[in-house]
């Protein structure tokens, strides 16, 4: 584990030689870089494109509902409920192309999942503010897989009390994992830019509590 620091720490360019865990401490955040192909990830972000069934996402702020320019999509085992920003949404069952990258994603982490929340940012004026994954339908300390398809984009997180970040570039096809205790301490988003016209997909792949 690298030693704690004052400030931040950007890790772009540094693929090889990303540390096991790129958290000073309270937490746990491995980049395992690119795991799919540059010809597999393009054909899995042209099908989700087009088959998966994109809604504009909704949050309440200060009492009031708003509407992103994000899109969004929750797919799952079951039709489970998924409630987070006050807004809940019920789950559509995998498609192929969602279990396929559930089962691929399995294997390279050895976790098991049985949910996964898809967000469409259109180019660099998508982005998302800081938050952390800790909603109460989610297992506690579980594992969040986040497999990025499309535009790279820039990604950090801030720790909650020091407000130490720690910043990457997340690449086509590439997978960032998120457990132990990181949403109880630390605060993750994806800046705005300018300077991207593509399209990204993020799928982060979570575990629903159903008892």
């Amino acid at each position: 584990m690298p030693a704690p620091y004052n400030g931040s720490m950007d890790l772009f360019d540094q693929q090889a030689d990303y540390p096991d865990n790129l958290l000073p401490h309270d937490g746990e955040v491995n980049y395992l870089g690119q795991v799919l192909s540059v010809k597999d990830a393009d054909a899995y972000l042209s099908s989700l494109l087009s088959e998966i069934r994109w809604q504009h996402d909704r949050a309440v702020i200060f009492g009031k509902q708003i509407t992103t320019r994000r899109k969004v999509a929750w797919y799952a085992d079951e039709a489970f409920e998924y409630t987070y920003s006050n807004i809940t949404r019920r789950a559509q069952v995998w498609n192929k192309e969602l279990r396929m990258l559930k089962n691929k994603i399995e294997e390279l982490t050895g976790e098991t999942f049985n949910s996964c929340l898809l967000n469409l940012y259109h180019d660099g004026k998508d982005g998302m503010s800081w938050h952390s994954d800790g909603e109460a339908d989610l297992k506690k300390n579980g594992a969040i897989a986040s497999l990025s398809l499309g535009a790279e984009r820039k990604f950090s997180f801030k720790h909650r009390n020091t407000k130490q970040t720690v910043s990457l570039i997340l690449h086509h096809g590439s997978l960032l994992v998120m457990k132990g205790t990181t949403q109880s301490h630390w605060q993750h988003q994806l800046p705005k830019t300018k300077n991207i016209d593509n399209p990204r997909i993020n799928l982060t792949f979570r575990t629903i509590v159903t008892n």
